[in-house]
């Protein structure tokens, strides 16, 4: 039993990663929506997944280093709710800023936590 404890521990922050960086790069697909023509578009979505791709080079080191993805993942969120926070200032709160807040930095806050709750795990 313990054993199927310890590979779900392993492979959960790993698969939610996955599937939150996906999340994260399908958001970029509304460049799509203007005209920016050919190059406009491909420096569009360079510009839209700059964050994704940096979070996808950090999920490779973590796959090794748990406590790189513990600190990412957890700072990642904390950027985005200060992201949050400036555009709030500038433009004025808006109720949904609390949902986005959940589902972009509240993920990343569990991730985060269970690579943090893995490498102690490894460590003992």
């Amino acid at each position: 039993m313990a054993k199927n404890i310890s590979k779900s521990l392993y492979w959960t922050p790993r698969i939610l990663s996955i599937l939150f960086i996906l999340f994260l790069a399908l958001m970029s697909l509304d460049i799509f929506e203007g005209n920016y023509g050919v190059w406009g578009t491909i420096l569009g979505l360079f510009m839209h997944n700059i964050p994704t791709l940096i979070l996808l080079i950090f999920l490779l080191i973590s796959w090794k280093y748990e406590w790189v993805g513990g600190v990412v993942f957890i700072l990642a969120g904390i950027v985005y709710i200060v992201m949050l926070l400036i555009n709030a200032i500038k433009n004025g709160f808006e109720w949904y800023y609390l949902s986005w807040a959940i589902q972009i930095a509240g993920i990343a806050f569990l991730i985060g936590i269970l690579f943090f709750v893995n490498w102690f795990k490894k460590k003992k």
